[in-house]
């Protein structure tokens, strides 16, 4: 991402719209859902919040820690911060998020890695390929932290 990218310029980059326009998240919800791999889906995939995490969190990250490593710990603190948000709301401790994103920053890596790709699939299959891998780490997330609670 060059320097001087702006937040509008951003998200006119990702969205095919200028911030706020009326077909804003019609086209966020279309790409997101339509990439053609996990790592695209997030390119997508609330390009306001991306912004933020890619100017505040990776581009630090990236002078210290390799790509891959950069990429997780980005997701975890995405995830950290929806906790706090949580926290914050319920009044009380709340550690869901960063485990389901750090594990999602995962696959965004395995996927990178691999070159694992569906892009000549139909839209239908592609969105579906996107939000069952969402699902799927929910799902162990959820399970993982069940199987702590109840130990």
């Amino acid at each position: 991402m060059p320097k001087l990218l702006t937040l509008s310029k951003f998200v006119k980059h990702r969205n095919g719209v200028a911030l706020g326009a009326p077909d804003s998240m019609r086209n966020m919800l279309t790409r997101s859902l339509g990439a053609g791999s996990f790592d695209r889906f997030w390119q997508y995939w609330n390009p306001i919040w991306g912004y933020y995490l890619s100017t505040k969190v990776m581009k630090p990250l990236l002078k210290i820690f390799p790509l891959w490593l950069s990429i997780i710990l980005t997701f975890a603190v995405s995830g950290a911060l929806h906790d706090l948000a949580i926290a914050l709301v319920k009044l009380k401790p709340i550690v869901f998020f960063t485990p389901w994103f750090t594990l999602m920053g995962i696959m965004v890596v395995i996927s990178k890695k691999y070159s694992l790709t569906y892009q000549q699939r139909p839209f239908a299959i592609r969105a579906l390929i996107n939000l069952m891998t969402i699902i799927v780490c929910y799902i162990l997330t959820d399970q993982a932290i069940y199987k702590l609670i109840t130990f």
